[in-house]
């Protein structure tokens, strides 16, 4: 799921919802199961709950679909319409009321001090060396955002490329991604308005610094420019700029194009056509030498086709690689072999190499075959080599592998954590990998992929000391009797009496794994005399493709019976109690802790919800909901229905509750996850609640769904939400 782009609904590519200004369609386009009822009766506006929490006048409305006979109410879908000055009016007055409410809150100097000494940081990137140049990224410490440097050999002169805060007066434009061409002249590039996934594909010519007024390519949303071995042009996935598509349509639209350097983009030339599936999108991935192009269809957390085009055969028509099976699983080209990384008939993974010209499933040999306790996470070739990146117990190994298949030695990480695994040149033995943990910021070592060696080669100079604190991974039993693994970290002197505040987090879908990374939010939150728990949740990666199987579709609830079984160890090893313990959760991990606010009101203080996914009914008609689909299931199915709308957030907010105190973090420029979701959820949950605790949304301004590009914007977020944590648990 693209909740957090590559394939999440995290952590983490503006398209309009679908049908804006008018009530969308019903969700199966006519199906008599389905009927929809909109607008007919306006009902009372609701009051200002309290004195304290003067909130917003939020008007209902008698809208509801029916399902399958189940009426379901939908009473706040005038919210939907972003474009509506009634709606810009609301949010806008509950965006105040937060951040009035969260001024107010104790110790923000003390989390603001060492939130900024811990993201005003100098930061660098590995060196990407094309033809005789180099190119990098740097941050000063002083500054909000990274500039694009490039120099002649090692040594040459630093020159600057892209100064990304030269992209927008006001720092709302991001940099996403940035790739040089082979011989060095140039860089492809996309910028991303408002911090949306929406995007622009450039060329800078790197000799000039300038772009070209021709090379402009827009619907760079899924966008990764694939150079050819000479330089000449590139192939990406393309989607249409059409305000007549809807957005949730947009990603049955992708397509796979080339672009010849200096001519204009609507020249390109359409290599694979659009499939229509709007469920599914395309990541491409070019052979080195040109040769091989091999696509993976994505399908929600996983993929469900592979095929490839030899490039050096006109007119030669594409192949099925794998059809016909959908699970973890990716390709791509080296050499003339294809390699395959798939689940199919082994949950933690393991590796094919397929000669293409003989692409039949009976000709293909194993070389890499399943591990016993460990889950093949990813598969590249560097240096001539298989670098496979594993889990194991939910932190980072890289093993070094023969093309043939012979293991040759394994690279020794820092410790338990996490790395994205080796990045370099397929034919270079000198490698790159970046390592961090909860208490060990981003680092990056060089490695020899023939030695296996490393050393540091740049670290981050944050002012963290890890010699307090004590990182463990326990398992605990869930409600059906399955052992879940979780990290939890804190202080080595903190009691075990249930005094000590703790952040709860998770995630669970997608095939996305929570291991071990450092965060200053979180960091802060230890100094200050916090604890930090990460359970590794059914629904993602951590333990192979059943693993994920097993927090999906009808098995949703699962992952919700993780996270409160994880709250319930807690509390009952004393470690925190309920009054002191805090649910966050961003995207699908929004989705996850405003399940179990409704399901489990009594087992936190408070709550943290970030740009989430909260209606499981309409979520198909909006942003990339149709994309979620085979994550989550549609509603249009009688079985997928029942199971969404029983833990649906928005729907299962009851009158009447308790709540604990709840902050919705919600990005105006989201594009990848609707507001609706939280604006709704945040009106139904100020009417429902009968306790004193505050219901509060803030909005970031120019922001998407990953956030605004700009340190003071993370940093003032990041205060916020440790204020609202610390003042909402007993001390």
């Amino acid at each position: 799921m693209k909740l957090s782009r590559t394939s999440s609904l995290a952590v983490l590519p503006v398209l309009l919802a679908a049908c804006a200004g008018a009530p969308p369609p019903p969700p199966d386009g006519g199906n008599s199961e389905v009927a929809t009822k909109v607008m007919v009766e306006e009902r009372p506006v609701m009051p200002a709950k309290t004195a304290a929490f003067p909130y917003p006048a939020t008007r209902k409305v008698d809208a509801s679909d029916t399902f399958f006979g189940v009426k379901v109410a939908d009473p706040y879908r005038w919210l939907e319409d972003e474009r509506s000055p009634e709606v810009q009016a609301w949010v806008k007055a509950e965006d105040e009321l937060a951040r009035t409410e969260l001024a107010k809150l104790p110790k923000r100097e003390a989390f603001a001090e060492k939130l900024r000494a811990l993201s005003y940081l100098e930061s660098m990137s590995p060196p990407v060396r094309r033809g005789n140049r180099s190119f990098w990224s740097h941050k000063p410490a002083d500054k909000e955002q990274r500039t694009i440097y490039w120099r002649e050999g090692d040594k040459g002169e630093q020159k600057v490329l892209i100064d990304v805060a030269s992209l927008s007066a006001d720092g709302s434009t991001s940099l996403g991604t940035w790739v040089p061409s082979y011989d060095g002249k140039w860089v492809a590039y996309i910028v991303h308005p408002n911090n949306a996934d929406a995007g622009q594909m450039r060329l800078r010519d790197v000799t000039t610094g300038k772009d070209s007024v021709i090379d402009t390519i827009p619907g760079a949303e899924y966008a990764f420019p694939l150079w050819t071995p000479k330089s000449d042009g590139f192939y990406y996935v393309s989607v249409p700029v059409d305000a007549q598509i809807p957005a949730s349509e947009l990603p049955g639209y992708s397509e796979v194009r080339f672009h010849k350097l200096g001519q204009k983009a609507e020249t390109d030339t359409l290599v694979l056509a659009k499939n229509g599936d709007p469920e599914t999108e395309l990541d491409a991935r070019l052979s080195r030498d040109g040769h091989f192009l091999v696509v993976n269809v994505l399908h929600g957390g996983n993929v469900n086709g592979i095929k490839f085009l030899d490039l050096r055969k006109k007119g030669a028509a594409w192949v099925d690689l794998v059809k016909g099976y959908e699970g973890s699983m990716s390709a791509f080209a080296y050499k003339d072999v294809i390699y395959l990384r798939t689940t199919e008939g082994s949950p933690r993974g393991r590796i094919f190499a397929i000669d293409p010209a003989k692409p039949a499933r009976e000709q293909w040999k194993e070389i890499v075959p399943e591990s016993k306790d460990a889950v093949l996470e990813d598969a590249g070739v560097v240096g001539g080599h298989l670098a496979l990146t594993y889990l194991r117990k939910a932190s980072s190994e890289i093993e070094v592998w023969t093309t043939a298949g012979k293991k040759v030695h394994a690279i020794k990480m820092p410790g338990i954590g996490t790395t994205g695994g080796l990045f370099g040149e397929p034919d270079e033995d000198r490698a790159y990998y970046v390592f961090t943990s909860f208490t060990y910021p981003t680092s990056i070592f060089e490695a020899s992929v023939k030695s296996g060696e490393s050393k540091l080669w740049y670290a981050v100079k944050a002012p963290v000391d890890p010699a307090p604190y004590v990182v463990e991974q326990v398992f605990y039993p869930s409600k059906d009797g399955t052992q879940v693994s979780m990290f939890v970290v804190r202080r080595k002197d903190a009691p075990k009496n249930g005094t000590t505040p703790f952040i709860l987090t998770g995630y669970g879908g997608f095939n996305i794994s929570k291991t071990p990374a450092f965060s200053p939010m979180y960091y802060t939150w230890l100094e200050n005399g916090g604890g930090l728990a990460v359970p590794n949740l059914r629904g993602g990666a951590e333990y192979g493709e059943e693993w994920h199987r097993g927090g999906m579709l009808t098995k949703k609830q699962n992952v919700f019976d993780d996270f409160i079984a994880a709250a319930e160890w807690l509390v009952k090893e004393k470690l925190t109690s309920t009054d002191r313990l805090v649910a966050y959760g961003g995207s699908n991990g929004g989705l996850l802790v405003g399940a179990v606010a409704n399901q489990r009101p009594d087992l936190f203080s408070a709550v943290l919800c970030a740009v989430p996914v909260l209606d499981m009914i309409r979520y198909p008609l909006f942003g990339d909901g149709k994309t979620w689909v085979a994550e989550y299931g549609s509603p249009k199915e009688e079985s997928l229905f029942k199971a969404l709308f029983a833990y649906s957030p928005y729907h299962n907010v009851k009158p009447g509750t308790k709540y604990p105190a709840f902050l919705m973090l919600s990005a105006d420029a989201d594009d990848r996850v609707h507001p609706l979701h939280a604006w709704k959820t945040t009106a139904a949950l100020q009417a429902a609640q009968a306790g004193d605790q505050p219901v509060l949304m803030r909005v970031e301004k120019h922001a998407g769904h990953g956030g605004a590009d700009m340190v003071k914007s993370r940093v003032e977020q990041g205060v916020d939400m440790l204020a609202f944590a610390y003042g909402h648990v007993a001390h």
